[in-house]
């Protein structure tokens, strides 16, 4: 049985990173579904394409990852259990966005190399708020 613990200094330190992490990726999200017609064509035409091009799914996977991320921020600030869950949603929402950008869309060929370091960066941190909150969870920062 889990005991109830107090959450240290680096428990709401991250907390507060994630929150605004990714509340960042949904400024981003909200940025792509609100271009206008004008701001959109003064994109590179290769982006543009990419952008006009993303099918639903990918981009129901998107607003997964990022609004997924974000309640899972707030979540884990309130030291529910259920943030873990809402984690691995938002990774997994992650995960398929970027199969689509990377694997079918061909992002790597317009981005370049210099267009993986956010998405790596998105695994990584996505893989340790997974793994620090099941940390939490377990031994009873979260309830």
């Amino acid at each position: 049985m889990n005991t109830s613990q107090k959450p240290t200094t680096w428990f709401w330190v991250l907390g507060v990173l994630l929150l605004i992490w990714n509340a960042m990726g949904a400024m981003a999200y909200l940025g792509q579904m609100l271009i206008t017609p004008e701001q959109l064509a003064m994109i590179p035409d290769n982006q543009r394409e990419l952008i006009e091009s993303t099918p639903s799914w990918a981009t129901s996977a998107f607003a997964t990852a990022v609004w997924g991320g974000m309640c899972a921020a707030i979540l884990m600030l309130l030291r529910k259990a259920f943030a873990h869950l809402m984690f691995i949603a938002s990774l997994i929402g992650a995960l398929v966005q970027m199969f689509f950008n990377f694997y079918i869309a061909g992002a790597y060929d317009i981005y370049g190399p210099g267009g993986l370091v956010m998405p790596v960066m998105i695994l990584i941190i996505g893989s340790y708020s997974v793994y620090y909150t099941n940390q939490c969870k377990n031994s009873g920062i979260l309830r």
